[in-house]
């Protein structure tokens, strides 16, 4: 049996970014910039007010920290403008925020400082040179780096862009990632089930996984295990993805069928892995261009399961996260929980904040049952339990893994 740790470092040898595309930059958020970013204009571009007020030259204004200062308004400014004004000594310049300042001006008087009046202003305060200012290249200097390579693109890179006049951006995309479910007793959720048939849950579950982990997905949904039809569909996707996720392929009769129709497309090796739920499982690279391929089990839990633990790591690390895992912490147990011996426990968990001291606390849900779906779907954490270890009393330490965090 191989143990978890010897089944991931597998996978994550196989890990390949795509190529770096091109995108408009409304399309980029989530990615990594795969290219150096050079501010080839200033930001801002001019001298500009960064408050409704007067502009003004901060020296004709220094006599109002004594008594009120009076200044002719020879004229307005709005935001956008591109009529170029000069000022003149002794003189304001009403300005909206954003406006670029005239000539001479070096500050502008807020206009709560001031009476408001349109044709003489009253100044009540000073303001210092460069005040209510914002100068230009302030935040960038043309020739800076605005955004890096090996960022990752949030809402303020995405500003970033748009402020230095980017409309695309060079990014590592999202891998594509196929999930196909296999099962003669399976239907689709718009069908009423017969005897013996149960609903698709794998295609779904494994799609909005792979997708809650950054990857592009494709949910193939529900394919017969006839050798001749399953090559076509795998081999139809491995053209089309950098990972293919196969869940119902892996056990018995079928799994048997599934790895024959694959054979001419490279090795899966299908193995055992010292974890449970989801021990039973399968991993090869297929295709001329080696895509890494998984058969996971039938069983939901165990599906999503193991793909917490394994796929999803390949996906963030194909997206070129430098620490692919999920974030882990250390938590005292609120009930005993038992474990499989000789493997690694991947149980359902909810994670709790001690309001008094912080401590992170974890209560286990449901039974170890690998067919309970619905504990799952409660759980915000994975209570991983070493493979030597079968029994955790109330009040022991256990590490947990997140199953909700942010990217």
């Amino acid at each position: 049996m191989r143990s978890v740790d010897e089944q991931l470092a597998r996978v994550i040898a196989a890990a390949v970014r795509p190529a770096p595309v091109r995108v408009a930059i409304s399309e980029s958020q989530g990615l990594l910039c795969a290219e150096e970013v050079v501010a080839e204009r200033a930001l801002p571009g001019f001298d500009q007010a960064a408050v409704d007020g007067y502009a003004v030259r901060s020296v004709d204004v220094q006599a109002a920290s004594d008594e009120p200062v009076q200044l002719p308004v020879v004229g307005e400014i709005p935001a956008g403008s591109r009529q170029p004004r000069r000022l003149q000594p002794g003189q304001a310049v009403r300005v909206a925020t954003g406006a670029p300042l005239p000539t001479l001006a070096d500050a502008v008087v807020p206009l709560g400082y001031t009476d408001g009046h349109a044709a003489k202003v009253t100044v009540q305060r000073p303001v210092p040179s460069a005040a209510y200012v914002r100068r230009t290249g302030e935040d960038v200097q043309t020739g800076d780096v605005a955004v890096r390579r090996g960022a990752t693109i949030g809402a303020a890179q995405v500003g970033l862009l748009a402020a230095v006049g980017r409309n695309k951006v060079l990014v590592h995309p999202r891998p594509r990632v196929s999930v196909i479910s296999i099962g003669e007793e399976l239907v689709d959720v718009d069908r009423t089930p017969g005897q013996g048939q149960v609903y698709d849950v794998n295609s779904y579950a494994l799609a909005a996984a792979a997708r809650d982990a950054g990857a592009e997905v494709s949910r193939v949904g529900i394919q017969s295990a006839d050798p001749r039809r399953m090559r076509e569909v795998v081999e139809g996707r491995l053209l089309l993805s950098e990972i293919v996720v196969i869940a119902g392929g892996v056990g018995g009769v079928i799994g048997d069928e599934v790895r024959a129709a694959l054979a001419d497309l490279g090795d899966v090796d299908s193995t055992r892995v010292a974890m449970h739920p989801g021990s039973v499982q399968g991993f090869g690279r297929l295709g001329p261009d080696a895509v890494p391929t998984f058969l996971l089990p039938a069983n939901p839990m165990s599906a999503l399961v193991v793909f917490e633990v394994l796929v999803r790591p390949l996906i963030r690390a194909a997206l070129g996260k430098r620490n692919p895992y999920r974030r882990a912490v250390s938590a005292r147990l609120l009930s005993p929980l038992t474990s499989t011996k000789g493997r690694r426990g991947y149980l359902r968990g909810q994670l709790l904040r001690d309001a008094d001291n912080g401590e992170y606390l974890v209560q286990p849900l449901g039974t170890s049952g690998s067919h309970l779906l619905a504990s799952l779907a409660e759980a915000n954490c994975l209570i991983m339990v070493d493979e030597d270890v079968t029994d955790v009393a109330v009040g022991e330490e256990v590490t947990v893994s997140f199953l909700a965090q942010k990217s």
